[in-house]
């Protein structure tokens, strides 16, 4: 989403570094540069004008740390602007002290409100919620029956009374504020704590719907009101934001589609503009790609400083709690990685969803933008199929694998030989780092990166005498020539000496002896 923006904002800091000191007409250039990238990145104006005025007068002040350099500085004045235009603190769902918690959501049409309902209820689940979702959008086509699925899908009931109209042509049947109401009320009889109300969506802003969502508001007393906003509008997501606060009041901002390739001016207005903080964010299809909104981590991605907090969150709540624990006590151990553990990783990869939306969140990710965006996701399903098609002891001892058992995985798998061979060849690679790690010698080719030593963990092998490490070549010695075979073995039958051969030279001596 913020791909321009975060390449702008990059060059600009490249001309930046190695200034030992940042003159007025260094900063003033840099903030036009600023100005620059986020109107192009479709930001309000109001909010350009007020985000430039800050970060110039703090890089012009006596604001400064012993720790940064001034390009440093430069770029933490802006990442501290970008907290603050976003919302600040990370903002959570109030819930009701006495049950049901109301959540209405409100927005224009194809903002994907629907498709928000299922993600969130899906989410409350997870948090141990008991939840359940009323179809009071009977406007649309085929709305309820998209709520059902989503429900469906997600593992939560949904209440619809009427099922809505299935065509433009037919006329709207009964009354969404009294499903509202219903709604509610069987939440309460069958003890759900959540109630998530998924209401008609505007075409642009319609007076007489903006009122029927009023008049849901006035009927529920929701807890919290979600505007939903598509994250691609550009402009004029500060005009209807302004008028859907106006109308309905919100109380907090989902940005939907986030995961897009528009320039992403509507997740920096709208919390500005409306002072309703950002609460959570759609980063995809799926009704696993939905987070809660952090505004220090946005900016991160922003400023392509990596996002390890939420990939720390997102292994801790996909990865196996057992299986992580056998691979740390493998690792302390120094047992040798092997491919059945490889095939395990993989697996509990897979679980954390796209391979490219985890590595999007490392730091320098616009670095290897390109690589990113030519990553297929299937060469994992190719990697496992071919783990797959070995045996178990060839998976425990990989260095038995010759070229007819190559073939005969590629075979099994469907591959070409090369593929297998350069998996091995990178499996090969991963193995010594890994066994480097696990002696606290850190990782090859980065210095300064120790293993688990480095942070307090076992060092053996560092620790050891190197006779002790290595006893066999610590004890050998070297036997001489004459003794190297003892006189009783007897004569060697079978086999040839190199030793015993005689020189060229010794047998042209003995030609002219005869």
């Amino acid at each position: 989403m913020f791909n321009s923006l975060s390449d702008r904002l990059a060059s600009t800091f490249k001309n930046l570094r190695g200034k030992g000191r940042l003159s007025e007409a260094d900063v003033d250039a840099t903030v036009r540069e600023i100005r620059r990238a986020l109107l192009d990145a479709d930001v309000a104006v109001s909010v350009v004008r007020e985000f430039t005025a800050h970060v110039r007068e703090r890089a012009l002040s006596e604001e400064v740390s012993a720790a940064l350099n001034p390009g440093q500085q430069v770029v933490k004045i802006v990442n501290d602007e970008l907290v603050r235009i976003l919302g600040g603190e990370t903002r959570r769902i109030r819930l009701a002290k006495n049950p049901p918690t109301v959540i209405m959501l409100a927005g224009l049409q194809g903002a994907g409100k629907t498709t928000l309902a299922g993600k969130l209820s899906k989410w409350l689940k997870g948090q141990g919620h008991s939840p359940i979702l009323v179809a009071a959008d009977l406007q649309r086509p085929n709305a309820v029956t998209q709520l059902q699925v989503n429900g469906q899908r997600a593992g939560v009931p949904v209440f619809a009374p009427h099922p809505g109209v299935q065509s433009d042509f037919e006329e709207v049947t009964g009354d969404p504020v009294t499903v509202a109401r219903d709604g509610v009320a069987e939440a309460r009889a069958k003890l759900h704590d959540v109630v998530i109300v998924d209401t008609a969506g505007r075409l642009g802003i319609d007076a007489e719907m903006m009122q029927q969502a009023a008049d849901i508001r006035a009927a529920v007393n929701p807890d919290e009101v979600l505007f939903v906003i598509d994250a691609m509008i550009g402009q004029d997501a500060v005009n209807t934001a302004q008028a859907f606060n106006e109308g309905v009041d919100f109380t907090g901002v989902v940005l939907s589609k986030l995961d897009g390739d528009a320039r992403g001016g509507a997740a920096l207005s709208v919390a500005s503009v409306t002072g309703k903080p950002v609460m959570f964010a759609s980063t995809g299809e799926s009704l696993d790609d939905f987070e809660i909104f952090h505004p220090d981590r946005m900016a991160n991605r922003i400023l392509d400083m990596g996002d390890i907090l939420s990939l720390i969150e997102q292994a801790e709540k996909s990865w196996d709690k057992g299986e992580a624990e056998r691979m740390a006590k493998k690792f302390a151990d120094q047992e040798d990685f092997t491919l059945e553990d490889f095939l395990a990783q993989m697996q509990q990869i897979r679980k954390m969803g796209s391979m490219k939306k985890m590595l999007t969140m490392m730091p320098g990710a616009a670095g290897m933008r390109q690589q990113l965006e030519n990553f297929d996701e299937r060469e994992i399903d190719r990697v496992e199929a071919i783990v797959r098609s070995m045996t178990p002891h060839e998976r425990l001892a990989p260095k038995i694998i010759n070229g007819s058992r190559r073939a005969r995985i590629a075979r099994g798998s469907g591959v070409h030989v090369s593929e297998v061979n350069g998996l091995l060849e990178r499996f090969g690679q991963a193995q010594k780092m890994m066994k480097k790690m696990a002696q606290g010698g850190g990782i090859p080719g980065m210095p300064g990166m120790a293993g688990p030593g480095g942070f307090g963990g076992p060092r053996k092998a560092s620790r050891l005498p190197r006779a002790k490490r290595r006893p066999v070549r610590a004890t050998r010695q070297r036997l001489p020539r004459s003794s190297a075979r003892p006189k009783s073995a007897g004569p060697m039958r079978g086999r040839r000496c190199p030793r015993a051969q005689p020189s060229a030279s010794s047998r042209r001596t003995s030609i002219r002896r005869r």
